[in-house]
């Protein structure tokens, strides 16, 4: 079957710097595809010139007759003069939208809270976003292409979302740095760097391997080039005599490998920041009070924070997770009871606002001012530019003003100048937001070798269970309540709320029946009954799951010894053959036994 849009050998610059180089891709019909790289990498372009937006500077994008493409901007296309109902719903009343189940399961979710007869004018920058995108799935498209469409979402509404792409039979190309929802719902994935688009099998937790393996290969092989160059080398430093009695072709080929070696590669790092020491109390929030205007958030809470602890906190949004950050850090005050800080606590609180840095400051100069060298936990030194530079800001960016960074460059200086001060406890609200994977991972890192106490609110699930050892909820009964499950738990919580009776609907819109809820706001469905328990069948079926498991145990030791063996094998290209043939075969032999596994697991739900 022919592709609904292809690109053939595209090419895109801005100013003298290629984004795309020569870009050939093609997406099938109902195909799912997730694109990462870095912020600046040409991601939003390469959606731009799918859409066609944007022209390639030369190439040519194809696509077939008739094609319907419908695509989320990080922006937004509403008339401030609409009513929610006429930019969302076309002006349809409550009967006409609620009468068709898709459509009232989206306007329910996403809309939860805004009113349809609501000026467009008034709405918050998250209901924009929420109104683009309910809009947008209310559209029969034959290809959907979302740019961050989880942002301004919360974690439930980004389990739902997931859910709800997976069903639909449209195409789908999506940006996001959220990996828990690339590997939920997409089934390849496209990685942007330096002008080219390489293409992996599967979600994100496959294209990290796959892209480890190809990493892998390329350092064997770089391994073999680096050999042979240093012996060309050495051969070539023999003396000008000698090299002159030499045929040409040798020393035209060792200059060739000595040209072709590849600059470092620009890569973001965190450095791991020395702490000040913290006592045996942090925080105590003690038989606390907290409203927001008539709202009641917290209720006679009482919450404890010890050193060392990492803990997530998730709700839905308004639910006053934000509020709880600012009562810790003390800038918002207990409407009754009191928050007690340890006398060792050095805090820093990252808020989700950008306004906090002066334009008109220079990147450099305001990283001098707070700290001109920076130890290290190893008792190294490293000064202000060097540390700039971990963070990815190099050449004109260290002299650029800080007005004219991006909004992830802002988002990284931010976290820049806050780790600089040394805090031992760390308060992040929506770190995530304008950053890139790449940077994720590197933060992550950091934060794995960091001995402080983290309070997270995030609604990106995967950074969530990463980065914290414990995920605690507002759940709307005034208290903090821990979630021993984490989020499947608090997903499971909000699921059954809703199916109870107390559903979250748009003001004055019809509310669903219970039946016609099942299965949305991330709720699973029941699973396929299973084997009789007790039964001889169960019995039987147990013992097959662990004849399986010893097999799967048996064949991944084998392909630790394989790849351990490619890689002190790399210069023996027949001895490489066989062995990379036989780790082919035993990589297909367990990928088949985990289907198997599978099978017989599902028996016995």
């Amino acid at each position: 079957m022919a592709n609904l849009l292809n690109l053939e050998r595209v090419s895109k610059s801005y100013g003298v710097r290629p984004l795309l180089t020569e870009v050939s891709l093609g997406i099938a019909v109902g195909e799912r595809i997730g694109i990462v790289g870095r912020n600046g990498d040409g991601k939003t372009t390469l959606l731009e010139i799918m859409t066609g937006l944007e022209e390639p500077d030369t190439g040519r994008v194809s696509r077939t007759r008739g094609l319907l493409v419908g695509y989320l901007h990080q922006g937004d296309e509403l008339v401030d003069t609409h009513s929610v109902r006429e930019a969302v719903l076309g002006g349809m009343s409550d009967h006409e939208w609620a009468a068709d189940p898709r459509s009232r399961e989206i306007v329910e979710v996403l809309l939860a809270g805004v009113s349809l007869d609501r000026a467009v004018l008034g709405l918050s920058g998250g209901e924009r976003r929420r109104c683009s995108l309910a809009a947008l799935l209310l559209g029969d498209h034959d290809l959907i292409v979302l740019d961050e469409p989880t942002n301004h979402l919360d974690v439930e509404a980004v389990a739902w979302l997931a859910a709800h792409m997976a069903q639909r039979t449209s195409a789908m190309v999506v940006v996001t740095h959220d990996r828990w929802f690339l590997d939920e719902v997409c089934q390849s994935t496209w990685e942007v760097h330096d002008g080219v688009v390489d293409a992996y099998e599967g979600g994100y937790a496959a294209y990290v391997l796959a892209k480890a393996e190809r990493q892998r290969q390329a350092s064997a092989s770089e391994t073999r080039r680096q050999n042979l160059a240093r012996k060309e080398l050495a051969w070539l430093r023999r003396g000008a005599p000698a090299r002159t009695s030499k045929p040409k072709f040798r020393i035209d080929a060792a200059n060739a490998l000595i040209e072709d070696v590849p600059p470092p590669r620009d890569r973001l790092e965190l450095q791991k920041f020395a702490t000040q020491r913290l006592g045996k109390d942090v925080i105590d929030v003690e038989d606390v009070d907290l409203a927001r205007g008539e709202k009641k958030l917290l209720s006679h809470a009482t919450w404890r924070l010890g050193p060392g602890d990492r803990v997530g906190i998730v709700g839905v949004n308004g639910a006053g997770k934000t509020s709880v950050l600012s009562l810790i850090s003390g800038e918002l005050a207990p409407s009754a009871g009191r928050v007690k800080q340890g006398r060792t606590v050095a805090m820093q609180h990252l808020t989700q606002a950008l306004d906090d840095l002066d334009p008109e400051g220079r990147v450099l100069p305001t990283v001098e001012s707070i700290r001109r060298v920076t130890k290290t936990l190893d008792g190294s030194e490293l000064t202000a530019t060097s540390m700039l530079e971990r963070f990815g800001f190099t050449g004109d960016r260290l002299t650029a003003r800080i007005g004219d960074l991006s909004g992830g460059e802002r988002r990284r200086f931010q976290l820049l100048r806050l780790l600089l001060t040394e805090p031992n406890v760390l308060l992040l609200d929506e770190p995530t937001n304008d950053l890139d994977i790449d940077t994720l991972n590197v933060l992550e890192d950091f934060l794995d070798g960091w001995p402080g106490t983290l309070v997270v609110v995030s609604h990106d699930r995967y950074f969530l269970e990463r980065v914290t050892d414990s995920i605690w909820a507002l759940l709307g009964d005034g208290q903090i309540s821990m979630l021993p499950r984490g989020v499947d738990e608090y997903l499971e919580r909000r699921a059954e709320g809703a199916l109870g009776g107390t559903p979250s609907t748009p003001s004055g819109q019809l509310g669903a029946l219970p039946e016609d809820r099942a299965g949305t706001s991330g709720q699973s469905q029941p699973a396929a009954p299973g084997v009789k328990a007790g039964s001889a069948e169960e019995r039987a079926a147990r013992k097959n799951l662990a004849r399986l498991d010893k097999m799967m145990e048996k064949l991944s030791a084998r392909e630790t010894e394989l790849n351990a063996q490619i890689a002190e094998h790399a210069q023996d290209y027949e001895k490489l053959a066989a062995l990379s043939a036989e780790l082919n075969e035993v990589t297909a032999e367990r990928e088949e036994l985990e289907l198997e596994w599978l099978e017989a697991a599902e028996a016995l739900e």
